[in-house]
């Protein structure tokens, strides 16, 4: 746009380099000015030094059938990088109060902020650790944490400290409740351990009075009571009969335990690998990501950049100046129009 004014009756242009010539000694002046403030400003700001913290999520999987499980497929690899949902879940926690609180409490950031106690200090503290510590996610799906603070070394600690507390925070939450699901397991796999040996033990007392196998004792006996009365031998007649009389009195009870037990075996076998399983998933403290790159102590300040400030400061007082100046142009020559007109 080459004209920046012209009115209806095509009296009076002007273009909008001669406007802003005409207008160039207040423009100069207040774009100079706005940027010797600007620079001072800067100056006077205490600088702040950038640390940064780089890493991927792990894939939430879990270790126990990462580890014990014959069939886990590739995707159940302990190596495995997580994905955007990981992702996702990694940012939600490192927002979380648990670290917040933490990192607060630790480097003592109230005194450190120059947090003044009094009404609403907890959310001043809060709104100051969240200008200082950002976390984003990265187009490659990794998590980045920046910290800025006016001590560099400070900022590097904070920064990788607020990663490790990631483990800590995300094991502890997990542990809330694989340990209950533990103690469910465990409890299941003590009484049905307790109550296959009651049967073992039955079995014992059983075999003790002469029951081993029901059905093949009963046939080899009726075989040799046939062979003892065709001898005529009361005494082995006897003998047998009173095996008999036991296996007749006990059998039917040695088979039903013999069944129960191969039956609670195999259960208990089944639930013996949950017990691993979930006894594992409950003391595991697995790092629950992969740092790319560790924080360390910036040797130039990140915040503020002078030269940026006076830039856009200059940049924007120019624009405003000019509109300001249109619009007093354009009144003045509105009130220029009304005393031609009366005339």
């Amino acid at each position: 746009m080459l004209k920046y004014f012209r009115d209806t009756n095509n009296i009076e242009s002007k273009t909008l380099f001669e406007f802003i010539y005409s207008w160039r000694k207040p423009i100069i002046i207040l774009v100079i000015s706005s940027m010797v403030i600007a620079a001072v400003t800067g100056l006077l700001m205490t600088p702040k030094y950038k640390s940064t913290v780089i890493m991927f999520p792990v894939a939430s999987n879990s270790v126990s059938k990462t580890l014990l499980d014959k069939n886990a497929l590739a995707k159940h690899d302990i190596m495995q990088f997580g994905e955007e949902e990981q992702a996702e879940q990694m940012l939600q926690i490192l927002h979380s109060s648990r670290i917040r609180d933490r990192i607060i409490k630790k480097y003592d950031l109230a005194k450190h902020y120059d947090i003044k106690p009094g009404k609403h200090a907890k959310t001043r503290l809060i709104d100051a650790y969240h200008n200082n510590v950002s976390f984003r996610r990265t187009k490659y799906m990794a998590v980045r944490i920046d910290v800025l603070d006016k001590d560099p070394v400070m900022a590097a600690n904070i920064a990788n400290d607020i990663a490790s507390l990631l483990d800590s925070t995300k094991n502890s939450m997990q542990h809330e409740r694989s340990r209950k699901a533990f103690e469910i397991v465990k409890k299941a796999y003590f009484e049905r351990k307790a109550f296959v040996k009651a049967i073992g033990d039955s079995l014992t007392v059983l075999r003790k009075l002469g029951v081993h196998d029901y059905k093949s004792q009963t046939e080899m006996i009726n075989r040799q009571l046939a062979v003892e009365i065709a001898k005529g031998n009361k005494a082995g007649i006897k003998a047998l009969e009173d095996k008999l009389s036991v296996l007749a009195k006990y059998g039917s009870a040695y088979e039903s335990l013999s069944a129960a037990i191969e039956f609670e075996e195999e259960q208990l076998s089944s639930l013996k690998a949950k017990y691993e399983e979930a006894k594992i998933d409950a003391e595991q403290n697995l790092p629950q990501k992969f740092i790319v790159d560790k924080a360390y102590p910036a040797d130039s300040k990140a915040y503020p950049i002078v030269w940026l400030m006076v830039v856009v400061t200059g940049l924007v007082t120019f624009f405003l100046v000019v509109l300001l100046a249109a619009i007093l142009d354009s009144i003045s020559e509105y009130n220029k129009k009304k005393v031609k007109s009366k005339k």
